[in-house]
């Protein structure tokens, strides 16, 4: 079974392009998830949203960092499935 990756169409501008992914081991396989300044970016903005609302700018912000955070998720999960697939095979 073939599965591909979704496409990202844009990035958020405020995006670094270094370190803006880290990578952590969780029971040894790599995570990949948003740097903490990226974390802080997003959080400030939910506050915002709920505190004082966002402008339009800031919604869109919001919503590619939303894609991003599901495009890392579904990454995190196919890099943990094979993973497991490989240790379940070399184990049988």
């Amino acid at each position: 079974m073939v599965v591909q990756l979704p496409k990202i169409r844009n990035l958020p501008k405020s995006l670094p392009m270094e370190s803006a992914v880290r990578i952590e081991l969780n029971d040894g396989i790599p995570v990949f998830k948003a740097s903490s300044a990226i974390q802080n970016r997003i959080e400030d903005l939910l506050f915002k949203q709920r505190e004082n609302g966002v402008t339009a700018d800031e919604q869109k912000e919001l919503l590619l960092y939303e894609e991003l955070n599901d495009y890392l998720t579904f990454a995190n999960l196919l890099m943990q499935n094979m993973i497991l697939k490989r240790l379940k095979y070399v184990a049988a």
